[in-house]
């Protein structure tokens, strides 16, 4: 079977700074990823890439084995992507935001809203449609976005953060749809920083340190234990063991003087 994506050996440089560093991976269709690393790890970047809104210095990104080009961009219509900043056109409605990206999809208004309708209704969202975005809340706005980022019925979607904001039955919700996704053939790359929940819903983890790949498996995988959890692996393998001294430090202001 021909991968879904392939990254072979990409790096990237912004000025001397050498960010991503033969970064070499496949995904297959299905595959449910948790994409996790501190902040600067290269993550960000990484997808950029894939987006075609950076180029890499070296190295070659495949979709469906074609090497991506940057003159083409017909394979984003099969990519979704929740980016970890709300970023909406705050003067539309709900409804005009959802039009407007569907036809950026090629998309007819009858098949937009025939999607968007089902969509609407398990968010809680139809009698928000004619509201105007700049009046949502935060968990709204997320809301809005993955159901955007679904609405063409892409193969690769790349989620960064998308649980932000919802409250406990929307993040349920979610988290249901994230595995019946997986279970249809999509494949999903999946950023945050709630190590538990990456944990729960991860086939995959791939773990970004200093702009290298330096865990890629399931967690009994590259942990070599059935029992250690996604968090303490990280801090063990990103060398932050001092949480518990700075926050006595952090703390310390706050201590009564005898």
């Amino acid at each position: 079977m021909i991968p879904l994506l392939e990254l072979r050996q990409v790096n990237k440089y912004f000025g001397e700074q050498h960010v991503l560093k033969d970064i070499s991976f496949q995904v297959m269709p299905g595959e449910l990823i948790g994409y996790i690393g501190p902040n600067g790890a290269g993550k960000s970047t990484t997808v950029k890439i894939i987006l075609s809104l950076l180029s890499a210095d070296s190295g070659e990104v495949l979709f469906e084995g074609v090497p991506i080009r940057g003159d083409d961009v017909s394979y984003k219509a099969k990519i979704g992507y929740v980016p970890e900043q709300t970023a909406l056109y705050d003067t539309l409605t709900l409804g005009e935001y959802i039009t407007f990206t569907g036809r950026l999809y090629g998309m007819s208004d009858e098949l937009i809203e025939r999607r968007s309708d089902s969509m609407l209704e398990s968010f809680d969202l139809t009698l928000s449609r004619d509201k105007r975005l700049g009046a949502f809340s935060k968990g709204m706005r997320q809301k809005a976005l993955i159901l955007c980022s679904l609405l063409h019925d892409p193969d690769l979607l790349f989620w960064d953060e998308p649980l932000s904001g919802l409250d406990a039955n929307t993040v349920l919700l979610v988290k249901e749809i994230m595995l019946k996704l997986s279970a249809l053939g999509k494949a999903l790359f999946y950023s945050s920083h709630n190590m538990d929940t990456v944990e729960k819903i991860s086939q995959r983890i791939m773990l970004l340190n200093e702009g290298r790949i330096i865990a890629d498996g399931s967690l009994a995988e590259i942990s070599g234990s059935a029992t250690t959890s996604l968090e303490a692996f990280f801090n063990q393998v990103t060398g932050f063991t001092e949480h518990d001294r700075l926050a006595d430090q952090f703390l310390s202001g706050l201590a009564r003087p005898h």
